[in-house]
């Protein structure tokens, strides 16, 4: 899954509620007006918005842009007035998954006392919800860390131990507003922080690791109930690797 993260414009400014955006051109310019949407122009951008998670969760932040017209019953030229490009649409879905799980970790936080059950809490709740399939590209970039390798804040682990972690470079070209990835990433360390100074987490896990079992387990099949039980089924078997062991 790969989105060119340098042009994604701030989706805050694009599609806004409140706000409509023309598009000149089949969607390649466009510019921005402060005039209220109408009812069926609202109901429109929910339609294509609910349509582009169950698309992109399906199919990857790939996928055209005519199958979420298709899938939202609209002409693709609708969609394109909302958002007049790909990357705008995926960055609104991307900061929104983004946002959804950085409030599940925090109330792991604040609604578990004990650690181990706070982070699992984290990881079923993301899982269920499969805004595993939705994270931006940016957090799930990961590479193999050797001993000398920035390390992202909160996340300790022994020196060559080649775990999988985001990749420092990935942070350092992000765009500056990717503010919401920084904080889930900061929200989810201190769960993972937690976790090991209670001695339940293998030491060497890392927040990358912890999001990557949000992005793997949660497979897409195309019966729900089938789908429901190989994700829990899934993410059984990688809690318990993720749980220290005497030694």
């Amino acid at each position: 899954m790969h989105v060119q993260e340098s042009h994604w414009p701030s989706a805050s400014a694009v599609a806004a509620g409140g706000t409509t955006m023309s598009a000149a051109g089949g969607g390649r310019g466009g510019t921005a007006r402060t005039t209220p949407l109408r009812v069926d122009a609202q109901r429109n951008l929910e339609h294509v918005l609910r349509a582009a998670r169950e698309v992109f969760g399906e199919l990857g932040y790939g996928a055209p842009m005519e199958d979420v017209a298709r899938r939202a019953r609209v002409g693709v030229g609708t969609v394109y007035r909302r958002f007049p490009s790909k990357d705008v649409l995926v960055r609104r879905i991307a900061e929104e998954e983004t946002s959804r799980l950085t409030d599940q970790a925090r109330a792991a936080l604040g609604q578990e006392d004990e650690p181990w059950s706070a982070l699992a809490r984290f990881l079923r709740t993301s899982v269920a919800s499969g805004a595993g399939r939705l994270l931006p590209p940016q957090v799930l970039r990961v590479g193999v860390a050797d001993e000398t390798a920035a390390r992202v804040p909160q996340q300790r682990t022994q020196p060559g131990s080649g775990e999988l972690r985001l990749v420092p470079e990935a942070a350092a070209h992000a765009p500056e507003d990717d503010a919401g990835a920084a904080e889930l990433l900061e929200v989810v360390g201190r769960l993972v922080e937690r976790a090991r100074a209670a001695g339940e987490l293998r030491p060497d896990v890392s927040v990358a690791d912890v999001l990557l079992v949000i992005a793997t387990a949660a497979p897409s099949l195309p019966d729900a109930a089938q789908q429901a039980a190989a994700s829990a089924r899934l993410l059984d078997i990688l809690l318990e690797g993720l749980r220290s062991r005497p030694a």
